[in-house]
């Protein structure tokens, strides 16, 4: 399911906002808010269809996602995109879970 109102769920709410606008190695420890963060996704779609080019974004530092923008010219829009993929995920996952059940 798509969250919205991603912004009130995301792991980095509460975090110091400087702390996801790093350089360098510092990145990395950015990118470790991210890792278990149950908006990522909906953050990232979000930076990338604005386009946003500093900090750390959906897990993504601005470097990886301008690099991610070059490869997929061709996407209009990285919500849809994402979005589909989700969903297509966690039905997956609940077909896979049934399946466990009924074994």
């Amino acid at each position: 399911m798509w969250i919205t109102d991603w912004t009130a769920r995301a792991a980095c709410r509460n975090a110091d906002p400087d702390a996801l606008f790093v350089q360098g190695a510092a990145q990395n420890r950015a990118k470790l808010i991210c890792r278990g963060c149950p908006v990522r996704t909906e953050c990232l779609a979000d930076a990338l269809d604005n386009r946003i080019e500093f900090g750390v974004w959906g897990g993504m530092t601005e470097r990886e996602r301008r690099a991610l923008l070059r490869r997929r010219p061709d996407v209009r829009s990285w919500r849809d995109l994402l979005e589909t993929a989700k969903e297509e995920y966690e039905r997956s996952v609940e077909s896979d879970e049934e399946e466990l059940v009924a074994s």
